[in-house]
């Protein structure tokens, strides 16, 4: 924000995991927002996952490209209403990369084929357990974008859901992107702060983009 004292910078959080605050400018947030609201409609919209235990997050998400739940990935929403998963548009990849090399550097982004998003929407209840992003096949890089209230993420690493993790304050905007020996490693969402959404932005609650690489035989 223009009005704090000293403006936030880039961090490296761990190894190959870096935090670029205020990476998409208000406007590109509202183009992204009104893309995030066209695919949460149904079909294939925006649904509540159901754990294998019986349980539910309190993060609803919609797909793009495969589609997630606990622990896979299908071509249709074979835990909702059964339509096939929207597609992934080109311009979405495009962001992917574009965000790897402003992270990482270009060379991390050469042949990433981003092929999937999943758009978490957290109302101010909110919660995302520690958990690690290990069901694709591919090692490139997990694009995060934040739209709408800022959150708490927390920041962990390959071995184990505890200590030692790092807890950043992502908000409006802000890119997180981490591979390498990062690319496993535990995350999550503790925390959700309601009201602190831009207000020129039109949203209460938080949005999540997350853009990975299949790495799927015959993905495209």
């Amino acid at each position: 924000m223009d009005s704090e004292l000293f403006p936030r910078e880039r961090a490296q959080v761990a190894p190959g995991a870096v935090h670029v605050p205020d990476w998409a400018d208000p406007a590109h947030q509202r183009e992204l927002l009104r893309a995030c609201r066209d695919w949460a409609r149904p079909p294939a919209g925006l649904r509540t996952v159901r754990t294998p235990g019986g349980g539910t997050m309190t993060a609803r998400q919609v797909c793009l490209g495969w589609h997630w739940y606990p622990y896979a990935y299908a071509r249709t929403v074979s835990d909702g209403d059964g339509a096939p998963v929207k597609p992934f548009p080109a311009w979405l990849g495009e962001l992917g990369r574009r965000a790897v090399a402003d992270a990482l550097g270009p060379e991390q982004a050469r042949g990433a084929a981003y092929d999937i998003a999943l758009i978490n929407f957290y109302d101010g209840d909110a919660r995302m357990g520690m958990h690690r992003d290990a069901d694709e096949k591919s090692d490139a890089p997990v694009v995060s974008l934040s739209l709408g209230d800022t959150c708490v993420f927390r920041f962990g690493n390959p071995l184990t859901r505890t200590r030692p993790y790092t807890d950043v304050e992502l908000r409006s905007g802000d890119l997180f992107v981490f591979g390498g020996p990062s690319r496993l490693a535990y995350h999550g969402v503790p925390k959700v702060l309601p009201g602190t959404a831009p207000a020129g932005l039109g949203l209460t609650g938080r949005l999540n983009i997350t853009l990975r690489v299949s790495g799927f035989p015959g993905a495209t």
